[in-house]
């Protein structure tokens, strides 16, 4: 009897990304195959993202305790069920002081440790003091790892797993045994895992303070976020991207997904933005591009002193070669915007 493959009603999309990231990996070489890894993020799902059925466990801090085996300085894995995760704790870490918490979410078909290097969060941990949670989507039947994020992305094969939980988790193990600044709780995702730091944001606003969307989008149903409290939210999009248009566009099998400025206009709405948004100084965020090719739009003073912004790369594409100095200006900007009361 003949093998029967499950393929999904979006697959020409995905084989001609799957296709993009073999050339892009031969072409680029080792050097570059941390981001050329995260090229295939291009996103779609037969199936709604699954809702979470119960409430996350939520693990009382308890510094006082035995302390964890990862030692100051170092990367190692913390156990949760039958999905660890990598953890960095930063070099002098005190228990006595709480640090900011920075979760990083890979894209499709990636996974943590690429996201690591591709925005040199393992160094910037150590010289800015925080500590770095970096967890891994589960593998669909083609063994490519993604997150369960939203009816547009990455769910292709219609996977019953609740991601939105197993990331509060991983918060709230992460409290358990750290000392954490509660006003500090980030996350940063790139395409797929920018659209699961959205979702964080929409649901667990109770926890999350801030997060950063690179190449991802927001839901598109505007009831299907309804975050329990105001969020810093910044978005950042490249003008050129062919991946995850920056326009907003359909995954191939028919959902939709908004653009980097409707992202951004929903979010103003759910913070209660009124003022009109500000242009401010352009950033050199890309190191293939000369000059300062990044726009920045942000809108201060929302409610609870939060702040929605869009840092838009003129011509970048889907993967941006970052320079060191983009890589910091996108965790200082989460650093930055502490939660206020």
């Amino acid at each position: 009897m003949p093998t029967t493959t499950k393929v999904p009603h979006d697959a020409p999309l995905r084989a001609v990304l799957l296709r993009t990231t073999t050339l892009r990996t031969t072409t680029l070489g080792a050097a570059t195959l941390g981001a050329a890894l995260l090229a295939l993020a291009g996103c779609s799902g037969d199936a709604p993202p699954t809702s979470p059925t119960a409430t996350p466990t939520v693990l009382a801090p308890d510094v006082s305790a035995a302390p964890p085996a990862i030692e100051p300085g170092s990367t190692g894995t913390v156990a949760l069920g039958d999905r660890p995760f990598a953890l960095t704790v930063p070099d002098g870490y005190d228990p006595a002081t709480p640090v900011p918490l920075v979760v990083g979410l890979h894209g499709y078909t990636s996974k943590s440790a690429d996201l690591v290097q591709y925005l040199g969060l393992d160094a910037q941990s150590q010289s800015e003091g925080f500590l770095l949670a970096a967890p891994d989507g589960t593998t669909d039947a083609h063994d490519a790892p993604f997150w369960n994020a939203t009816n547009a992305c990455c769910n292709f094969f219609g996977a019953g797993i609740d991601d939105s939980a197993y990331l509060a988790d991983v918060i709230a193990t992460v409290e358990a045994q750290y000392a954490v600044d509660p006003a500090r709780v980030v996350v940063v995702g790139h395409s797929n895992g920018g659209f699961m730091a959205l979702r964080m944001a929409c649901e667990h606003a109770d926890v999350v303070t801030a997060v950063a969307s690179i190449a991802g989008a927001q839901v598109l149903d505007p009831a299907d976020c309804d975050p329990a409290r105001p969020v810093n939210v910044l978005q950042v999009h490249g003008s050129s991207d062919e991946t995850i248009a920056y326009d907003g566009g359909s995954n191939g099998g028919g959902r939709q997904y908004p653009g980097a400025v409707g992202t951004v206009e929903a979010w103003r709405a759910l913070d209660g933005c009124t003022a009109e948004p500000q242009d401010g100084e352009p950033l050199d965020l890309e190191a293939a591009r000369e000059g300062a090719e990044t726009s920045v739009r942000t809108s201060p003073g929302c409610a609870d002193g939060t702040e929605v912004a869009l840092w838009t790369i003129d011509g970048g594409r889907h993967v941006p070669t970052w320079t060191d100095a983009g890589r910091e200006a996108i965790v200082g900007w989460l650093l930055d915007h502490p939660r206020e009361g």
